[in-house]
């Protein structure tokens, strides 16, 4: 059941603003309140890591410890050198938290050799080590060598820093109180960063690992890597991508050596061993401290990872203090600017300040000072369509319902399982898919990886020959879905392989107003808003593990399961499905054969032809989770 306990939430953010406390946001400020010191902290097997330890200056009364351990560098260095702000957001400024930065193993100014998303390794001897181990050695450290402590830590972090977090959740050190997860990376390759369902995501990672560069293993800190050359790119990456050709060529085309994960994430292009051991899912479980998991609605990168997190602990884990928070953000955006809007959406108020200090600071001074007042609930979500915070006490709310809408013909979506016979002219829709031409994920003309077209619209694509698009008549009343969505497609190619890509999107009246400073020649009125969209290598539709070919125009089921909304498509609004096979250069083409993809030769890339059957026999639909 959903409980309203919020107020609405422009009277709440009034409030928020009358009450929050002056933000420390220069290293004077911080440098007033704490005391800095850095240390390197022995773990077991003798690598010391780099810590930073941030120390209130009031010492009239024991501190708990909240601690992030990052790849990216917990600088500034030196202990004169004060960051801008300590903690996870402004709202924690005055808490005085002893607050704790960490490079991991491997990075920056710590010993030792990283390795990306290193497997946590339940079985082990006393040297051996996993980031759950270094977890444990540091906050044993810290508790021996901190003074002023009260005993209970605590440890945040956000995408990589959030997959550590994640990883601390299985130390096992009794002084972990509560943990929270952001973006985290749990599975690199089924949703995560790296590959979504076998698409690797070429744009993202070619921008990662431009910056983040592996070194190799020293028995002491390094300083930083060599400078590099600046990437050769122009400022169009649809055209830069596709005359780059394979995506082994990027690298050298941008001028740069690629680097050793990067090699590794293209060496592993299926579902092996090398996934596998880094998928956190299996690990979690019996997990003690509390735990807040947070992720965007709009999240590129790691929206899967906050989702599966969660569903995880409630699924293996049944006894942990589990609560999930989903806001109307990108990648990290609840803890750096308002969260009022994102492109042309509005959001009706300043969601990431609300989150800050009623959920996040609410959730550490709980478990960590002992705080009294209503526990949180075990799911806080805002649902985008009527811009409103709600809270479950389970997610998806339990009184969500199935529902399926079926592909019709004439671009129709309904609710009425078609009636149509197999061998009907009109039983499919068919479209050429040309690896030499794909389908763009944005109609802007950018470099650089942009999470802006998770909230785009989607017009520029429904006019496309080879996009099939799908609506609904205008909704008679509101219909709100809230949960997963699984499109079922029946469908045959002519090719050995193909990508499928389902995008579900909200198509507003033709009389919708504009926003306030809605886009510079962007109207709403007509717009196909994108709500969630992914993607699929047909040739893992059974088996992440073993792909398969199509068989040349064979009709064949494709199924798969988009990451979760809570979205309302209001009365007068159409449901919109949009198909295509393509989505480039934020997944790498699929040559349309059956191949190692990576090493593909130019003659590989052939057209195919596509279709998508919607008759009684091959009914291809989309099943959704919806609100009565």
């Amino acid at each position: 059941m959903s409980m309203r306990w919020f107020l609405p939430v422009p009277l709440a953010c009034l409030v928020l603003g009358a009450q929050a406390p002056k933000i420390l946001d220069a290293p004077e400020l911080v440098q007033a309140r704490y005391r800095k010191r850095e240390a390197m902290v022995p773990m077991r097997d003798g690598v010391k890591l780099f810590t930073s330890m941030y120390e209130p200056r009031d010492t009239s009364r024991p501190h708990p410890i909240l601690m992030s351990r990052t790849p990216y560098g917990s600088g500034p260095y030196g202990p004169d050198a004060y960051r801008r702000g300590v903690g996870p957001s402004p709202a924690f400024a005055k808490e005085d938290y002893i607050v704790v930065y960490q490079d991991v193993r491997g990075r920056s100014r710590s010993e030792g050799q990283f390795m990306d998303a290193r497997p946590h390794h339940p079985a082990k001897g006393p040297r051996d080590t996993d980031e759950a181990t270094d977890t444990y050695d540091t906050i044993a450290w810290l508790l021996a060598n901190v003074p002023n402590h009260n005993g209970r830590v605590g440890q945040w972090g956000i995408s990589y820093p959030g997959h550590y977090a994640a990883q601390a959740l299985l130390c096992g050190h009794p002084a972990l109180k509560a943990v929270s997860p952001q973006a985290p990376m749990i599975d690199l390759w089924e949703g995560d960063d790296s590959y979504h369902r076998g698409a690797f995501q070429l744009l993202a990672n070619a921008e990662f690992f431009t910056f983040f560069r592996s070194r190799p293993s020293t028995p002491s800190p390094t300083p930083p890597p060599l400078p590099l050359p600046p990437p050769q790119r122009p400022p169009d990456d649809y055209r830069w991508f596709l005359e780059a050709g394979p995506v082994q060529a990027v690298f050298p085309k941008m001028g740069q050596p690629a680097d050793p994960i990067w090699e590794e994430y293209l060496r592993h292009h299926t579902y092996d061993a090398y996934w596998q051991a880094r998928d956190l899912r299996p690990h979690l479980k019996q997990v003690e401290p509390a735990v807040l998991t947070v992720g965007g609605w709009f999240d590129a990168e790691d929206l899967f990872g906050a989702l599966a997190c969660a569903q995880t602990l409630t699924r293996q884990s049944p006894g942990t203090t589990s609560h999930l928070v989903m806001g109307p953000w990108s990648h990290g955006l609840w803890a750096r600017g308002d969260g009022d809007r994102l492109g042309p959406l509005e959001f009706g108020s300043k969601t990431s300040a609300w989150f800050q200090q009623e959920v996040e600071l609410r959730f550490f001074n709980q478990h960590l000072k002992g705080e009294s007042g209503q526990p949180l609930p075990k799911a806080t979500v805002f649902e985008t369509g009527k811009n409103q915070w709600r809270a479950f006490d389970a997610w998806p709310p339990r009184t969500a319902q199935p529902r399926t809408f079926y592909l019709e013909a004439q671009g129709r979506l309904s609710g009425v399982k078609p009636d149509v016979g197999p061998g009907a002219p009109s039983a499919f829709d068919a479209f050429i898919s040309d690896p030499a031409r794909p389908v763009p994920h944005t109609q802007e003309i950018t470099s650089g990886f942009s999470t802006a077209f998770m909230a785009e619209d989607q017009r520029f694509a429904s006019r496309r020959p080879d996009v099939l698009v799908y609506e609904t008549a205008p909704l008679e009343a509101d219909l709100t879905l809230a949960g997963p969505l699984r499109p079922v497609l029946q469908v045959s190619t002519t090719g050995t392989d193909s990508d499928w890509v389902v995008k579900v999107i909200d198509v507003y009246p033709d009389d919708a107003p504009d926003p306030k400073d809605s886009p510079e020649g962007w109207h709403a009125g007509g717009a196909q808003m994108l709500v969630r969209g992914d993607i699929l290598r047909g040739k893992f539709r059974n088996s992440f593990q073993s792909p398969e070919p199509f068989v040349p125009g064979k009709p064949t089921e494709v199924a798969f399961t988009l990451p979760d909304i809570f979205h309302t498509f209001q009365k007068g609004h159409r449901l919109m499905v949009q198909i295509q096979c393509s989505w480039f250069p934020l997944a790498d083409r699929n040559p349309q054969t059956f191949c190692d993809i990576p090493k593909a030769p130019p003659e590989a890339f052939q057209k195919a032809e596509q279709r998508v059957y919607r008759s009684k026999a091959l009914p291809s639909r989309l099943e959704v989770l919806a609100l009565e």
